[in-house]
């Protein structure tokens, strides 16, 4: 895989904990950036060198214009975080896409994958038959790439003042960073990874010895369980565990809970 765009500037990386332990990267859905995790992480630092990485094109990352697929995703992340090799990849909706395409590019580099709300449908098709059809906020908006690049710079311009108040279901800096890309790298992205990318033909290619960890809550409507479900099911190496009643973001929801069972994972094997 060649980096198709000039990626002389690396990823932003938040780094913190233990210098002499384990790696345990962590990548934010759609929209997300480092202080998705922030604040969070305490009691992982104690025994793993933790890093929060914006993707490309989000938070404080370089935004090139360009199509952001998930090869120029996983390229910029190759670049980034060789160096820290191997490592637990822990990521969230998106980034858990992106974490399982650089495990399946690069095996030798990942230890284990942890995966947070796994969005995950069957196919190209059923995704957007979800997105478009079924119980997520704005559907009509974030399927109809005008409309998403519109909302996305009447958002940044005009509204983003207003996010932490509009969205108190979420940290405050969580909301805050919300605005925190281009129209281009968020719609990209957005029809790039989560619509038209080829999940299952990537956990295919995983290396079947690699230990997958999926924690999901019960009641996520944006990346519903069942799919993962679905994933795990015939896979000795995966484990899923249900946090009742949460959502699709059991890190802010439980960061606690996470936080010890990731532990416990890292630890595991």
């Amino acid at each position: 895989m060649e980096l198709p765009v000039d990626f002389t500037q690396t990823l932003y990386v938040a780094e913190s904990g233990a210098n002499d332990g384990s790696v345990l990267v962590f990548l934010p859905g759609l929209g997300g950036t480092t202080r998705y995790w922030q604040g969070r992480v305490a009691a992982l630092e104690r025994d793993h060198r933790v890093l929060l990485v914006d993707p490309l094109g989000f938070g404080q990352s370089p935004k090139p214009q360009t199509q952001y697929t998930v090869e120029r995703h996983v390229a910029a992340l190759h670049q980034t975080l060789s160096p820290y090799a191997p490592f637990t990849l822990i990521g969230h909706s998106m980034g858990a896409i992106l974490s399982v395409a650089y495990a399946a590019r690069y095996p030798e580099q990942v230890e284990r994958l942890i995966l947070i709300g796994l969005p995950y449908f069957g196919g190209r098709e059923q995704t957007y038959e979800h997105f478009r059809n079924g119980a997520v906020p704005n559907r009509w908006v974030f399927t109809n790439v005008t409309l998403a690049a519109i909302a996305c710079m009447v958002t940044r311009r005009l509204l983003g003042w207003l996010l932490p108040y509009l969205r108190r279901d979420i940290p405050q800096e969580v909301a805050e960073d919300l605005v925190k890309h281009t129209w281009r790298s968020f719609t990209s992205s957005l029809w790039e990874v989560v619509y038209n990318y080829d999940l299952q033909e990537a956990v295919d290619q995983l290396d079947p010895r690699l230990p997958v960890f999926c924690l999901h809550g019960e009641q996520d409507q944006t990346a519903p369980l069942v799919g993962v479900q679905q994933l795990a099911g015939e896979r000795p190496n995966w484990r899923v565990q249900v946090l009742p009643n949460i959502d699709h973001h059991p890190w802010l929801r439980q960061p606690d809970t996470c936080s010890e069972i990731m532990r416990r994972f890292s630890f595991s094997h």
